[in-house]
């Protein structure tokens, strides 16, 4: 069977001080093994011999926790070179390489245990480490290796390979394999089975004294299989779970002696040796290591203060306080055994030498019958074979399980193992209670642990303090999970009391605290996502009520748990209840110093709005506007920008509509509404005016039907005077008819009339005057954004409240003008942004920015006159067109230039307006 194999370092590039290659050669709790000097050179090689030459079957490597190679190269070689160099090489046969993690997951604080199975024979191995990985610890650029096993068989083993192969042959046909859950822990009969004792991390975690005697325990334990005693095999397979589990802590209690040492604090270091050797004594006494392992093993020595009698005295009480795993306590009353050579042994479990850490709950440790309870640990000395076989026939599961009525039942071994410290000190009836399968004895479990805290004196000693708080803690988290209201809510109230109550009552500092929410926060978050909407809202309203307690608020590790990601495959409840978590306790605690920040919380809440659920993602969308209520633009920075391809995505329009709210903006819904209000109000206006310039017109057309039958009735009567004349009539009927004909109304004169201009043309019909609006009247103008006409005296009023492009103009404080925003800065600065003066001061022109007269008259002389606006291009391109005739000087030349400032026939617009009052008649000649 493959076993560890001894080795001795032969040789090493080199090391620095205090941390030489012949490290490797012990496996202990204790060791620092082999470290390269400092900016060495790579590859750092070390050579190895084993005592033997062996068949390897499997290589282990420990790594230190930030001194880490990148990459491991494994060399075999059957003999040893005469000379080490480079010509040397061949002889080694390279088996391959093996990389290692830069253990940045862990901060540098884990160890690395590689393992890798090999198949190669020699005597000579070679390890050679490659660079370095390089992190914020390892400032010298330094590899190191903490430990290395070797485990093989010896190469000359002669038929062995034949022996395993007919073993194999015969489990094949029994239906055994190598899993054979009946061998657990035992390789008999397996010649390519490796034990569990020869790992790397059994002796680097184990005490070597304990590891020692758990391997002979082992070997008795198959001897005892081969013998077929399987109730003293059990016992033994119990034994060494328990030594394993001692042996660990002695492996701490080790380590933090030699640290104190390291830091010359002497009287820890005293405290810590008292307590190892107190609490090694104990576990040989109560695991009646006399009876279980025969004198030859050297622990056992007369005189030793380690090894005691069986029926020692309980270590002091600070002691007892500080031992947190010790092995399951035994039962206060068991029969006598026999020793070996007959005679009768006393029961070491005597009353006296019970320990007992916490005396207020001895109480609770009732014993029950022998045959009632299971076997933890071994109960009594084993004897001759006579003696074992009186129960050898006795299987475990016969044993009755069941407790008195009324009472909760014995605990399982399994359970036994589990809650071996809280039995040492809170006793083992409370514990049953608390395992119970009736959910009464549960929650009275509980309550009886509530009322004994709660009753604790103020003088007890903190180690006993403290060992019945991380107790008790065990119960509460153990309690969390469960189904039935009662036992949880019962579970919530001892919690809280332990928070708020004991820990401050005892001052117990904060890592007590810390203790309690670290073990306690993940199975209650669990819980939210539980199915029962009472118990999810219990579990959420106190993970909110627990991080406002003024123990825990401090420690900041309820926000950091609620940042997490939401995982991909997590229960909609769960992911609903920590969205929910996070939005209202952010409301409570802020992000200053609390534990939340801008950037945990605006990653959680991203990635929440595209979760699956709904209600998750308004919950997030929630979380986003509430975060921008704080920190406004810091929050932008986490979001898409704000366009129209991100609002088609409805989560991310919410949120900027939010945005608005919050910063008093109008939403684009509200912008719509009073766009289309506006429309809707101009026309309404329009259809107004269209209706008011329909009753003018119909007012009109009647007074010009009027003037047409009165100059008809006129044109007959002069008809009728000139057939008069020619018959002799007197010339006083036409002088007298001539004041009699009716004046014609001067809105006989607007048919084919600019009303803005004043121009008359007869091709100012319908069409001709849109097309004289649109490229030739002097007092319009197109808007060079929206394309309109519109006045000029207008233009700026237009810009600023109705042109399409509004929003990008603001009205400039000191010229009054509409200027684009982005050039306004510039503007203010040009010579052209003169001040404005008041409207009934003076008129500005928004082409050539000069101030003038107010009123029309005044604008038409601007805009039309030949010393007006030199920027209105209109008017230069009509004076262009205008210059031609004056070189021929014609009557009409002359005529149009004694007319005055205007060009072309133009009759100047009515004052009063297109009105009926209006109206002028024009006297004929």
């Amino acid at each position: 069977m493959p076993h560890k194999i001894g080795f001795v370092v032969v040789s090493s590039s080199g090391h620095e001080d205090g941390f030489s290659a012949r490290e490797l050669m012990t496996h202990a709790p204790t060791v620092s093994g082999w470290r390269s000097p400092r900016f060495c050179q790579f590859p750092q090689e070390i050579l190895v011999q084993m005592v033997e030459r062996c068949r390897i079957r499997k290589l282990q490597l420990l790594a230190h926790q930030y001194l880490i190679p990148s990459k491991v190269e494994f060399y075999v070689s059957e003999s040893l070179p005469e000379f080490f160099g480079p010509c040397q090489a061949e002889r080694f046969r390279r088996l391959g390489y093996v990389s290692l993690c830069d253990n940045e997951k862990t901060g540098c604080k884990a160890r690395e245990l590689k393992s890798v199975y090999v198949d190669a024979v020699g005597q000579f191995l070679k390890l050679v480490f490659h660079q370095n990985h390089a992190n914020k610890y390892n400032v010298y650029n330094q590899v190191a290796l903490v430990a290395i096993n070797i485990i093989g068989d010896p190469a000359d083993f002669g038929d062995e390979s034949n022996l395993a192969s007919r073993e194999k042959l015969i489990d094949h046909y029994l239906g055994h394999s190598a899993e054979d859950p009946a061998l657990e822990g035992t390789c008999t009969g397996k010649s390519d089975c490796i034990s569990p004792l020869d790992d790397l991390a059994f002796d680097m975690y184990q005490d070597p004294e304990v590891a020692q005697i758990i391997r002979r325990l082992d070997e008795r334990k198959r001897e005892a299989v081969q013998q077929e005693r399987y109730d003293f095999a059990k016992k033994l397979k119990q034994a060494i779970a328990d030594l394993q589990k001692v042996g660990e802590r002695l492996g701490r209690y080790e380590v933090e002696k030699r640290c104190a040492v390291e830091k010359e604090d002497y009287d820890l270091a005293k405290h810590k040796k008292r307590q190892m050797e107190q609490y090694r004594s104990r576990a040989y006494a109560q695991l009646q290591l006399h009876g279980l392992v025969d004198a030859e093993l050297p622990l056992v020595r007369s005189g030793s203060p380690r090894h005691q009698p069986p029926t020692l005295p309980p270590p002091p009480q600070e002691e007892r306080g500080t031992e947190n795993r010790p092995l399951e306590p035994f039962p206060r009353e068991e029969p006598s055994a026999r020793s070996p050579d007959g005679s009768a042994q006393p029961c070491p479990a005597d009353p006296p030498s019970l320990p007992a850490a916490h005396p207020r709950l001895k109480a609770h440790r009732e014993p029950l019958p022998y045959d009632e309870r299971p076997l933890p640990a071994v109960r009594r000395l084993p004897g001759a074979a006579t003696v074992e076989l009186d129960k050898s026939d006795v299987d475990a599961s016969e044993v009755p399980r069941g407790g008195a009525l009324g009472e909760p039942e014995p605990l399982t071994e399994k359970a036994l193992r589990e809650a071996s410290s809280a039995i040492e000190v809170l006793g083992e009836t409370l514990v049953a209670g608390a395992y119970s399968k009736v959910w009464s004895h549960r929650e009275d479990a509980l309550l009886a642990l509530h009322g004994q805290l709660t009753g604790a004196p103020a003088d007890t000693p903190k180690e006993e303090l403290r060992s019945a708080l991380r107790a008790a803690v065990f119960l509460v988290r153990r309690a969390i999970p469960d189904i039935v209201t009662p036992v949880f809510q019962a579970s919530l109230k001892l919690l809280k009391m332990m928070i708020t109550q004991y820990i401050p009552k005892h001052r117990l500092g904060r890592p007590e605290t810390t203790h309690c929410v670290e073990r306690t926060l993940p199975v209650l978050l669990a819980r939210t996502g539980d199915s029962s909407a009472r118990l999810r809202a219990a579990a959420s309203n106190f993970i909110q009520e627990m991080a406002l307690f003024k123990e825990v608020k401090p420690l900041q590790m309820i926000p950091s748990y609620l940042v997490q990601p939401l995982k991909a495959h997590a229960s909609a409840h769960l992911a609903l209840s920590q969205t929910d978590l996070l939005a209202r306790l952010l409301r409570d605690l802020g992000t200053d110093g609390t534990g939340f920040t801008v950037d945990n919380v605006m990653k959680f809440a991203v990635r929440a709005l595209e979760h699956r659920v709904y209600e998750v993602r308004e919950t997030a969308v929630r979380v986003v506007l509430d975060m921008y209520r704080q920190h406004r633009a810091l929050v932008l920075d986490y979001l898409p920008v704000d366009d129209s391809a991100t609002r088609k995505n409805v989560l991310y329009k919410t949120v900027f509509e939010g945005f608005a709210k919050i910063d008093g903006r109008p939403t684009d819904a509200e912008i719509r509404a009073q766009k289309k209000a506006a429309t809707e109000e101009a026309e309404k206006q329009k259809k107004e005016e269209i209706k008011v310039l329909q009753g003018q017109l119909a007012a009109l057309r009647e007074m010009q039907a009027e003037v047409q039958d009165q100059e008809s009735e006129a044109a007959q009567a002069e008809t009728a005077g000139t057939q008069d004349a020619r018959h002799g009539g007197v010339a006083h009927r036409r002088e007298a008819a001539l004041p009699s004909a009716p004046e014609a109304p001067e809105s006989h004169y607007l048919d084919n009339l600019c009303i803005f201009c004043g121009e008359r043309s007869e091709a100012f019909t319908e069409e001709g005057l849109d097309l004289h609006y649109w490229k030739r009247c002097l007092m319009l103008t197109r808007c060079e954004h929206c394309r309109q006409v519109v006045e000029i005296a207008s233009l700026t009023e237009h810009l600023l409240t109705e042109c399409d492009r509004k929003d990008e103009f603001g009205k400039c404080f000191r010229c009054s003008e509409a200027v684009l925003k982005e050039e306004l800065p510039r503007h203010l600065r040009t010579k052209d942004c003169h001040p404005a003066k008041p409207e009934k001061q003076a008129s500005r022109c928004p082409l050539c920015h000069e101030n003038f007269e107010p009123g029309e008259e005044a604008w038409k002389a601007h805009l039309m006159g030949p010393a007006g606006c030199t920027m209105n291009l209109r008017r230069t391109h009509v004076l262009h067109r205008a210059l031609p005739p004056p070189q021929g000087r014609g009557p009409a030349a002359a005529k149009a230039g004694s007319s005055g400032p205007k060009a072309g026939s133009k009759i100047p617009t009515p004052k009063g307006g297109l009105s009926k009052s209006s109206g002028r008649t024009l006297m004929k000649r």
